[in-house]
């Protein structure tokens, strides 16, 4: 293995370079804070030469995903990314590049939604996108946002749907760090190029998007069901394989100093780095405490979920969203999961650096210990 360049890069422009080697042929965008300097990256690369792919500019995020379906159905690898007010604009087109089968791969740097309009880092964008039939990958750092975009695809053309590769805003979109870049020939081998056994061609006429009676629409639901269930084992294998290619492993559910835990912290995204700092501090002082962070959130592995809790007391989980009337969606998420096991730890849910708010250390600590010296285990709470 031949070691690779490290380049200081943003999140940004990590997931830029993903896209750049995973080859796509078409790539249409519409820029959006804090996204745009994906766009900006990809276009440079196109000008010099090292981008060989129809970059498509059009009026809104609506029109992306209208281009993006096409051409993905045409058989070759698509590419887009947006965040925010983006994403929910695509809404309506989402469930439609599901169920048409479409394995687009979309970076999504997670935004608060208006109103109040506000810029900071917010999950609420694309948790709240989680029934339409979307993969959705939710990374840590700039270096796993490069190696998620490759696994993306793996995983996205194996089972026949599109993903989503989400990014904290600020935190991991516009923080620098050293990034292993790995070489064209290197993903050539680990990512072979697209060919899907069914696609639009005039040569082979097929029909798409017809309208069919409710048996055959109810058929269809169950294989993109059946499709849905084999992502977990498939983005394990893509992981694994990764590793071999780079010595890199993300995992799809990463334990951290789980093995005789008591508590453990659940986390997505950027807040993972901080309460591994707070899980090294509890245990520094006593108290046997883990971390799960979540890597894949659609599907949700359960099982995976199911036997790194096992034997926990208590699941504290930090949720950066907000679903009125419900709480935390990673929270409501967990207990759905956890919902018959077998003396299954107790979850508590809080809203914990929503709308970006800072959570520094201490206060996970706090968390946890109120948690751990709580009779029950209490619902979403606003935790500041």
């Amino acid at each position: 293995m031949r070691p690779e360049p490290t380049v200081l890069l943003s999140g940004n422009h990590a997931v830029a370079w993903g896209a750049r080697l995973a080859r796509p042929k078409v790539a249409p965008v519409y820029p959006i804070t804090p996204q745009t300097p994906v766009l900006e990256l990809l276009t440079e690369f196109q000008a010099a030469g090292a981008f060989d792919a129809e970059i498509i500019t059009v009026e809104s995020e609506h029109s992306v995903m209208s281009a993006c379906i096409p051409a993905s159905l045409t058989g070759v690898r698509v590419f887009t990314a947006t965040a925010s007010q983006g994403l929910l604009l695509m809404h309506e087109l989402l469930h439609y590049a599901a169920g048409a089968r479409a394995p687009i791969v979309m970076a999504n740097v997670n935004r608060t939604v208006a109103s109040p309009w506000a810029f900071w880092p917010d999950q609420t964008d694309s948790l709240s996108q989680r029934d339409t039939g979307w993969i959705q990958y939710y990374v840590e750092s700039a270096q796993e946002a490069l190696d998620t975009v490759l696994q993306a695809y793996r995983v996205a053309e194996q089972v026949q749907l599109p993903a989503m590769v989400n990014l904290d805003a600020f935190y991991v979109s516009h923080a620098l760090e050293p990034v292993a870049v790995p070489a064209q020939a290197l993903v050539d081998a680990y990512l072979p190029p697209y060919d899907p056994p069914h696609r639009l061609d005039p040569a082979r006429p097929e029909s798409w998007g017809n309208v069919v009676d409710q048996d055959m629409w109810y058929r269809h639901r169950q294989a993109l069901d059946e499709a849905m269930a084999r992502v977990p084992t498939a983005a394990a294998e893509a992981d694994l394989d990764w590793a071999r290619h780079t010595g890199r492993s993300w995992g799809v559910v990463e334990r951290y100093r789980c093995d005789d835990a008591s508590s453990v912290l659940v986390t997505l995204g950027s807040m993972s780095g901080t309460a591994r700092e707070a899980v090294d501090r509890l245990r520094a002082g006593g108290l046997p405490v883990g971390l799960i962070k979540l890597r894949l959130f659609r599907p949700l592995p359960v099982a995976a979920l199911r036997a790194a809790l096992a034997g926990v007391r208590d699941a504290i989980v930090l949720d950066r969203n907000h679903s009125p009337g419900t709480g935390g969606v990673l929270g409501q998420e967990l207990r759905a999961a956890l919902y018959g096991m077998p003396d299954a730890p107790r979850v508590h849910g809080l809203l914990a650096g929503v709308g970006g708010v800072n959570v520094a250390p201490e206060r996970i600590e706090a968390f946890v210990r109120t948690a751990v010296a709580a009779p029950q285990a209490a619902a979403s709470e606003w935790a500041r």
